[in-house]
């Protein structure tokens, strides 16, 4: 989480992403939020909020394959959120009066997040509003990182407990990271308050501690938080 001023905003990735829609969602001035390659609905447990409880989307076991080379394939293992039966994990993005980037991989094997992407765009078009913006990189695959951040094409998952595949091409996943990275700075700086001298980051869950120094050190232009 980024503050400046008057304006918060949300840096997340991958299981972050519909945590930082929630905190959108939920809780007042959230001005900007990075969604980058998350889904769309509530996963893992339900949300509570207050009298509001949002279910988890349930994954499908059955769908889970295997990669040419062995490694299990979970892409389609997590359903179409927007299917009869799975609407109500649908985080409500339309209540925020946030800006919005979502950023997807059209390689992602970890999950459909293209879908995640056109989906919370729809729905927010649905409701009357045009404040977002979408980007869908060819070839990239799920973890998009700050630039030289190596290319991981698979790794453990810790949920799944087991070796998985998350996508992607190296030259295009490098490609796409160096374009991710320039529009999440500009998102920020244009859609935050850096007037104000008063500033400060907060790492989120969905990257490690010390790539969030990086990109928060960057963001506002000088070294706040050190490895």
């Amino acid at each position: 989480m980024l503050v400046q001023g008057p304006g918060i905003g949300i840096l997340s990735i991958s299981k972050s992403g519909h945590l930082a829609l929630s905190m959108a969602s939920f809780l007042s001035g959230i001005s900007a939020t990075a969604w980058i390659t998350g889904c769309n609905a509530n996963m893992v447990a339900p949300l509570h909020y207050k009298d509001l409880i949002i279910p988890s989307i349930t994954p499908i076991v059955e769908n889970v394959t295997f990669s040419p080379s062995g490694i299990l394939d979970i892409r389609d293992a997590l359903p179409d959120p927007e299917t009869e039966g799975n609407r109500g994990s649908v985080i409500p993005i339309e209540r925020s009066n946030s800006r919005f980037l979502f950023a997807a991989s059209e390689d992602d094997r970890n999950w459909n997040s293209c879908l995640f992407a056109q989906q919370a765009a729809a729905r927010l078009r649905h409701h009357g509003k045009e404040n977002f913006e979408v980007v869908m990189y060819p070839r990239a695959g799920h973890f998009l990182e700050v630039p030289y951040m190596p290319h991981c094409p698979s790794g453990f998952h810790s949920a799944v407990g087991q070796v998985v595949v998350f996508g992607g091409e190296a030259k295009a996943h490098h490609q796409a990271q160096l374009d991710l990275w320039r529009r999440v700075q500009e998102f920020f700086r244009k859609h935050l308050d850096r007037n104000n001298t008063a500033q400060k980051a907060i790492t989120s869950s969905g990257t490690p501690y010390e790539k969030q120094c990086m990109m928060f050190n960057a963001i506002l232009g000088k070294e706040i938080f050190r490895k």
